[in-house]
């Protein structure tokens, strides 16, 4: 058995390479090369997508997240000082999006079987600036919305779904996307929904926001050197506008392969030293990633796992309020998510593994000791 990368860019991406070569042929003699059609087509195709009135894109999924807070705060609905209540167990770039529009990252207990946020913990840290609320969809799976929602409507909460890792994923009827006022995505090369570079997206059923965002993004501008606000640079390129666009084709399919091999691990993986993920029977998985918490030497588990060729990562090892860059919130004490950091391992889960691939690492899975 070769070695099994945890994610291989090039074999995800090889099934498309011939129509992307195409692609980059037209978008070369177009000449069309910012802001142009395809940037508006995917727009509009990915709108339709998450069931959502409008999209738009963004340089990636940080600037996505930061720009939904600079359109509100342009509103009126928040203003600098603020505070975002959002899980402590995610991504930095979840509290990033909060503090880089001037806003206070307030960060909330985890469900510690699904790992997403808890909204019954966040009730305990709602004060006067509270005035948002953003679930983050992690590992592919929807939050708790239902949760989100009553709390949402009984402290009139702005709610921000961070859907980086959840391309396709629903809760109840509705697509990750569309469960609150606006939501951010990112298409890093590793997303279910991959560009071959960075890139983001904003959805919304709000016209007056999604406005503001798409001059925001672009210097401010109303229109061509006539900046309305004190805006930024953040476009999606028209290059990964058109890869984006044959990609989106494919993204139930993509998303129904990694389904069947979580399936696979759930049937297969069976060691009293390894737990396997919860599912939200309300919610929904595109199984951005498959994490597994490890009871024992996590760093053994994964030595052992990489001696047989299965590389393996850890999202995240160190949750935000707990780094350098938060030093003002380490004094927060949340214990679950401080706990599966110690714990979690994410196996590969892409769609490109063969029956082979997934048999052997459930095998050795199962082999250790």
């Amino acid at each position: 058995m070769d070695k099994i990368r945890f994610f291989d860019t090039k074999r995800v991406n090889k099934k498309y390479e011939a129509v992307f070569k195409r692609k980059f042929s037209d978008f070369l003699n177009n000449g069309q090369y910012v802001l142009g059609e395809a940037v508006k087509n995917f727009e509009n195709e990915f709108a339709r997508y998450t069931g959502t009135g409008y999209a738009v894109g963004t340089g990636n999924g940080l600037d996505a997240l930061r720009l939904i807070f600079e359109a509100y705060k342009i509103k009126g609905n928040l203003k600098t000082g603020d505070e975002v209540l959002v899980p402590a167990n995610t991504y930095v770039a979840s509290f990033l999006g909060i503090s880089l529009a001037g806003l206070v990252p307030v960060p909330v207990d985890i469900h510690p079987d699904t790992m997403n946020i808890n909204p019954d913990l966040a009730q305990e840290v709602i004060g006067p600036k509270t005035k948002a609320v953003m679930p983050v969809h992690l590992y592919g799976q929807t939050a708790d919305m239902t949760g989100i929602w009553n709390l949402a409507d009984k402290y009139n909460l702005l709610v921000i779904e961070d859907a980086a890792q959840a391309h396709g994923a629903y809760y109840g009827e509705k697509k990750a996307g569309n469960l609150g006022d606006a939501a951010a995505f990112s298409f890093y090369p590793t997303k279910n929904l991959g560009a071959l570079g960075d890139g983001g997206m904003i959805t919304t059923n709000d016209p007056e926001l999604a406005e503001i965002i798409s001059e925001f993004r672009n210097y401010g501008q109303e229109k061509k050197y006539i900046s309305k606000y004190k805006g930024i640079n953040s476009r999606l390129d028209e290059i990964q506008a058109l890869f984006l666009r044959e990609k989106l084709i494919f993204l139930d399919e993509i998303n129904r392969k990694r389904k069947a091999n979580a399936q696979f691990y759930f049937s297969h993986i069976k060691n009293p030293k390894v737990d396997l993920p919860v599912i939200d029977l309300n919610a929904d998985s595109v199984f951005h990633q498959f994490v597994i918490l490890i009871n024992g030497d996590r760093s053994r588990f994964r030595d052992y796992l990489l001696k047989n060729g299965i590389e393996t990562l850890i999202h995240y090892p160190v949750p935000p309020h707990k780094q350098p860059a938060y030093k003002e919130l380490e004094d927060n004490f949340l214990p679950a998510a401080e706990y599966v950091s110690r714990r979690i391992v994410s196996i590969p889960i892409h769609e490109e593994l063969s029956k082979e691939e997934l048999r052997f690492i459930a095998e050795k899975i199962n082999l250790f000791e």
